[in-house]
C-alpha cells in the first residue's frame, strides 16, 4: 500500500507511539515500565511485525521500505539534541572548572573499566562477535553508539535497544536509587552517575533535581561519548 511508503509513516508511527506512552506514564504514576520512551520501542515494534503479516511480507524488508525513511529522519535530530546539553553544561562551568581533573579521571577509568567488563561478561555467557560488537557502544548515547556499533561489525538494533534500556532502567529506578544510596548529599556524584548510565534520559532526570546535577550528566554524555569513540574501535580491535 502507497501509505507505506510514505516517508511520513514511521514519522508519524514514532509519535503516535511516543505520545500513547506519555499518556500511559501519566495515568499510572510515572510506573517504570510505562517509561514513554520504552513502551515507544515495544509497541512500535509490535506494530510493524503486525503490520508484516497482514501485508504477508518480511518484517526486516518492511521495517527498511515503510519506517526506516522517516524514522532517519526523526534519528537526525539525535545530534542536535544531545548538542544541545551544552547549555547546562555552560551554566555551571564554575563546577567544571574547579573539579575537572576529577571528573574526567573518573569518567576515563569509569568507562574504561565499564568495557572491559562488557566484554569479559559476553565472553563468558557465549555471545559472538557480533553480539559483543554491539554491546560495546552502548556506554555512549544512542546517536553516538550507533555509527560506532556498525563500524566494529555490530548490529545497530540490538546497540539501539541496549541504549534505551539503560536510559529507562535509570529513569524509572533513579529515584529509589537516590533514596537507598542517599546520592543527595553528593550532586556532582549523582549528576556524573545519572549521565553516565542513563545517557541523555538520565541527563533530563538530572535537570529535574538540580542544575549542578544536570551540568554534572551533561558533561558525563559528552565526555563518555568521546571516550567511546576512541576507545571501543581499538578494545575491539585487541579483544575481538
Amino acid at each position: 500500500m502507497a501509505i507505506f511508503t510514505n516517508i511520513f509513516f514511521g514519522i508519524f508511527l514514532s509519535l503516535f507511539v511516543y505520545l500513547i506512552g506519555q499518556k500511559l506514564f501519566k495515568q499510572f504514576k510515572g510506573f517504570f515500565l510505562f517509561q514513554p520512551l520504552f513502551v515507544a520501542m515495544v509497541l512500535g515494534i509490535f506494530i510493524l511485525f503486525i503490520l508484516s503479516k497482514l501485508l504477508n511480507t518480511d518484517i526486516s524488508s518492511f521495517y527498511q521500505k515503510a519506517y526506516k525513511p522517516g524514522g532517519d529522519i526523526l534519528f537526525w535530530f539525535l545530534s542536535p539534541a544531545t548538542i544541545a546539553f551544552a547549555i547546562p553544561l555552560y551554566k555551571r562551568n564554575d563546577i567544571v572548572k574547579k573539579y575537572w581533573k576529577d571528573i574526567l579521571a573518573g569518567l576515563l577509568i569509569g568507562t574504561t573499566l565499564s568495557l572491559v567488563l562488557i566484554i569479559a561478561f559476553s565472553k563468558l555467557m557465549g555471545l559472538n562477535h557480533t553480539s559483543i560488537a554491539s554491546m560495546l557502544p552502548q556506554a555512549a548515547t544512542t546517536a553516538i553508539a550507533l555509527p560506532i556499533s556498525t563500524a566494529i561489525g555490530g548490529n545497530a538494533s540490538i546497540t539501539a535497544m541496549a541504549c534505551i534500556l539503560n536510559a529507562v532502567i535509570i529513569y524509572a529506578l533513579g529515584k529509589y536509587l537516590f533514596k537507598i544510596f542517599h546520592l543527595g548529599s553528593d550532586p556532582i556524584g549523582a549528576g556524573l552517575g545519572l549521565g553516565t548510565s542513563g545517557h541523555t534520559i538520565g541527563a533530563a532526570f538530572a535537570l529535574e533535581i538540580g542544575s549542578v546535577e544536570g551540568s554534572m550528566a551533561a558533561i558525563a554524555v559528552v565526555v563518555i561519548g568521546a571516550v567511546v569513540d576512541l576507545l571501543v574501535p581499538i578494545i575491539s580491535h585487541i579483544f575481538l
